[in-house]
């Protein structure tokens, strides 16, 4: 079972910004929910596009489709619609965590 992240009230603001329409040719309007929970889901977790569930759909084609939307700039208009939401209960982070030699910390030598 998939764990979505959108709220019903986010997904209205960015529906109409997203391309294909219920009614245009081509099947793209149909899953574009599902396609943009794929999306979060990658980013979410860090996972390559391979590791996508095989709920979401082929990772190519998700792959394919997201490079598309990204040259259109479709992400942008996204990223500035969502812009005013922020809800701080799901911040992501990078926690990559780098050592650093003893000697690199800046402790004084006795």
């Amino acid at each position: 079972m998939l764990r979505m992240v959108l709220t019903d009230e986010q997904w209205q603001s960015i529906e109409g910004l997203l391309p294909g329409k219920p009614g245009d040719r081509g099947r793209s309007a149909k899953d574009n929910r599902l396609f943009v929970e794929a999306v979060l889901w990658l980013a979410r977790t860090g996972s390559p596009w391979r590791d996508l569930p095989p709920e979401f759909g082929n990772w190519h084609s998700t792959y394919v489709r997201f490079a598309r939307w990204r040259d259109a700039g479709v992400w942008n208009r996204v990223a500035l619609a969502l812009a005013g939401e922020r809800d701080l209960g799901r911040v992501f982070i990078d926690s990559t965590i780098v050592r650093a030699h003893q000697h690199a910390s800046g402790a004084q030598k006795k």
